[in-house]
């Protein structure tokens, strides 16, 4: 049974070798599918794993509250059509965080933020950078880890203490042949010493511009109360603020535009919740708590990352699917083709049918033969569509700067549809071939 397999085997491979070109052509639409496949299925894998890392840059389970600052100082009364004065709002602050944690359930961490734009000084090397407001959730939220050092203490939180972690280019970029833990380095006005660096974290710019973040590693974090002692704190009244707010009243009698002032303590706030499906209705109670706690005025905004990018992925894996179903189709334009151009071969190949039965050949192994022929060309028009379209993958990330992953799991499902095309569309013109009368096959002209 072997030997007779072999046989066989080796007599198709004999036909395919023989015609080469017709087997290459034959062929044609196996590479194209199978390479097909395989990149669009590269681009879906490339699209998950980058929607994957963005979940990751804004945590899980996460809800984003920003402030927005009121740009408009008279409104609109809809009843009496008069203009009156806006309401106060003392805008975005820690205590809105602190109510939320007690009042509302299933809130797991807060993390409030306070974001200024500085510079930095070490050396006589001077660049700007951001100094972020923290507290010591905000790395477990964000999934940061540490290089070397380690987080904010109880201790450094609450008494404010001028200490600092900083991202990983930071200490490239001034702490280069040395060990940062335990130096100072000058943040504006003050010298802050680090406690902590964090591992390098890789962002596309694509990520950076969907999700409106910022490049980590050029950051430097400090105890959000020290922000608030040591450098600014927006709810405190000052000299400063009531000396600006007389020049815009002063502007405003002139009917010159004011600029608007951000009056929010705090630029970003993130809250996590337990689970996942509580998300929307938390969302939902925090603007209702946040709209009586502002008098009624909006000047903040909610998003659901998470929630965003699922719908994102879901949205890509439907376009995938599409496009793995349109690629797909060469595959079974390729077997048709297979089909068609087996079918031909056994009408030019008659008499060669007709000798082997004549000399002793069996129906099956006609059968065998064909199907042979049919497999060999559809799994090496496999193999070179896989190598193809592994080609094609690396092209489109190169050229569109698409991130593409050529998985595994994908070179097999196309490999096996290449394989099981030529068995599929290889059976009926193996069967007409097994069919043909010896006699009047070698009597054909």
């Amino acid at each position: 049974m072997h030997t007779r397999l072999i046989a066989n085997f080796f007599i198709a491979l004999e036909a395919i070798l023989s015609n080469i070109i017709r087997s290459l052509l034959t062929g044609l639409g196996i590479i194209f599918g199978v390479a097909a496949v395989i990149a669009m299925l590269a681009i879906g894998n490339g699209a998950q794993q980058e929607i994957l890392e963005q979940i990751k840059l804004v945590g899980v389970n996460n809800i984003v509250i920003t402030p927005i600052v009121e740009q408009v100082e008279e409104e609109l009364d809809e009843q009496s059509f008069a203009i009156r004065e806006p309401q106060f709002s003392p805008g975005l602050t820690l205590q809105d965080s602190r109510s939320m944690v007690e009042i509302i359930p299933g809130i797991e961490r807060v993390s409030p933020e306070i974001i200024m734009e500085t510079f930095l000084i070490k050396g006589g090397t001077r660049r700007s950078a951001k100094l972020v407001g923290v507290d010591s959730t905000y790395f477990d939220m964000t999934s940061f880890q540490f290089a070397s050092g380690s987080n904010f203490s109880h201790g450094q939180l609450e008494r404010g203490d001028p200490v600092c972690v900083i991202g990983r280019n930071i200490q490239t970029r001034f702490f280069s042949q040395e060990n940062p833990i335990g130096k100072r380095i000058k943040c504006g006005p003050h010298w802050l010493k680090i406690i902590g660096v964090l591992e390098q974290r890789l962002i596309s710019d694509q990520s950076m511009q969907n999700l409106g973040i910022r490049d980590y590693n050029m950051d430097v974090y400090t105890p959000i109360n020290t922000m608030l002692i040591r450098y600014k704190n927006r709810s405190r009244l000052t000299s400063a603020i009531i000396q600006r707010a007389n020049r815009n009243n002063r502007n405003n009698q002139e009917e010159e535009p004011s600029v608007p002032v951000n009056y929010h303590q705090l630029d970003r706030l993130v809250i996590q919740v337990a689970e996942t499906d509580q998300l929307a209705s938390t969302a939902e109670i925090m603007a209702r708590m946040l709209e009586r706690r502002h008098y009624g005025v909006v000047d903040y905004e909610i998003t659901i990352p998470e929630l965003l990018l699922k719908q994102q992925q879901r949205t890509k894996r439907i376009f995938n699917i599409v496009l793995g179903a349109i690629a797909a189709i060469s595959l079974l334009v390729g077997g048709i083709g297979i089909m068609n151009i087996m079918l031909a071969s056994v009408m030019e190949r008659i008499k060669e049918i007709g000798l082997r039965l004549a000399i002793g050949a069996e129906q099956r192994d006609i059968v065998l033969q064909f199907l042979f022929e049919a497999m060999l060309i559809s799994v090496s028009g496999g193999l070179v569509g896989i190598f193809l379209g592994w080609v094609l993958a690396i092209i489109v990330s190169e050229v569109a700067d698409i991130p593409t992953i050529v998985s595994i799991f994908s070179i097999l499902l196309s490999f096996g549809v290449a394989a099981s095309v030529g068995l599929i569309f290889g059976i009926t013109p193996a069967r007409r071939a097994a069919e043909q009368d010896p006699i009047a096959s070698l009597r054909y002209e």
